[in-house]
């Protein structure tokens, strides 16, 4: 019988769990987070001191592998940190916060904000242009949510709006916007889409005045039943698309808008690192480990006062 990847040291002995997230945030070794010394520093052992703990001699001053970080002063153990972190880096359509208060043996308050805590490590903050030089990266928009009467006008309480543009073979970036505008969509296909790149879309207007911009433009009609046409199609975003309905709709049932960036980050994140990317279940947990630094998130900002019982 196969061996779980749940039965390694590190999800179960805490002395482990420390060791495993130490070598992932500083791989050169530790490093004051007050003052960046990296060479006198000695770790607290003695009794009475959380496990973990350093003292910096330059500066004076205590921290652990967790300051700066998403998991900074949270009281659940680091182990269970990586359970649920392991468990929501592998469910390809989320796991809700009912699942992880069942399954991790936390309270709901607390699962709820430790999924959004991990959410938060998931984002990435890369600025890099998809695509580029025979590559093709295709755009579309779509509403999560209740129905909607309007494309453009978006009464409080409806649909949200969200745009993404994912590269074939690559990773994917999506968007909540305001309203499907061509006044909200091209600033962000300007910044994040490289003009060299074959640009793919649907026969919407709001693309129109991007022909010229890049190096190939493809479109496919869909209200006349043109779907593919050669290379040019829109079926890898809306395969991306069914995902994220599959995964909000089944799985958190209601995402609010307040959060839903958060969710579009955590399903941007798995689709971008996943087996076709080169990245296997193990793999994609410890990526998601190394953006927990420089993301700290408190209960007030996730929202925690006014959601505290949410079950999404």
């Amino acid at each position: 019988m196969a061996k779980s990847v749940l039965s390694a040291d590190h999800f179960h002995d805490e002395a482990a769990a420390v060791a495993f997230i130490e070598a992932r945030i500083w791989p050169n070794g530790p490093v004051c987070p007050h003052c960046g010394e990296n060479a006198r520093l000695g770790r607290l052992n003695a009794k009475g001191f959380k496990l973990g703990m350093w003292k910096c001699y330059a500066c004076r001053k205590k921290f652990a592998v967790t300051v700066g970080t998403v998991m900074e002063s949270s009281h659940i153990p680091l182990r269970v940190w990586l359970q649920g972190m392991h468990l929501m880096c592998s469910s390809k359509k989320g796991f809700s916060a009912n699942q992880l208060h069942r399954i991790l043996g936390i309270t709901l308050k607390s699962a709820w904000f430790l999924g959004h805590r991990i959410r938060a490590a998931m984002v990435d903050l890369s600025v890099e242009p998809m695509g580029g030089a025979g590559q093709f990266v295709e755009a579309d928009e779509t509403f999560i949510g209740r129905k909607s009467t309007s494309r453009a006008y978006k009464p409080p309480g409806e649909k949200q709006a969200v745009l993404a543009l994912v590269q074939r073979g690559g990773g994917v970036r999506s968007f909540h916007i305001p309203n499907v505008t061509a006044a909200n969509i091209r600033p962000i296909i300007a910044k994040h889409v490289h003009t060299d790149s074959s640009f793919q879309t649907d026969e919407s207007s709001i693309y129109g005045a991007y022909w010229s911009t890049f190096a190939d433009r493809g479109v496919v009609n869909h209200s006349a039943k043109e779907y593919v046409l050669g290379t040019d199609y829109t079926n890898t975003i809306e395969g991306y698309f069914s995902i994220i309905k599959r995964g909000i709709y089944g799985i958190y049932q209601h995402v609010s808008e307040a959060h839903l960036h958060r969710y579009l980050a955590e399903f941007d994140f798995r689709y971008s690192n996943r087996i076709r990317t080169g990245f296997n279940d193990i793999e994609r947990m410890e990526k998601a480990l190394t953006g927990i630094a420089g993301k700290r998130l408190t209960y007030r900002q996730a929202g925690g006062n006014r959601a505290a019982q949410a079950t999404a």
